[in-house]
């Protein structure tokens, strides 16, 4: 029996985001994670696309994530 057959087929969608945090780029993924799964029902994973800081006066004053979350489709 295939895993179609047994009714344990999935799709899956991706979607991308930001998130921006003033202190890292693991708070920023968990700040965007947290927003995510306010939304989003499912998620399976993320994965991360990039990673940028932005700078003001010489100084670093935010750690921002672009990311894709998967999450399954609902029947």
């Amino acid at each position: 029996m295939t895993h179609h057959e047994e009714g344990l087929s999935h799709v899956a969608r991706v979607t991308e985001a930001i998130a921006e945090s003033p202190v890292s780029f693991e708070d920023a993924l968990k700040i965007g994670f947290k927003r995510a799964t306010e939304t989003l029902r499912g998620i399976t994973g993320l994965r991360i696309l990039n990673q940028r800081v932005h700078v003001q006066d010489n100084k670093i004053v935010a750690y921002r994530v672009r990311f894709e979350v998967i999450f399954l489709l609902e029947d």
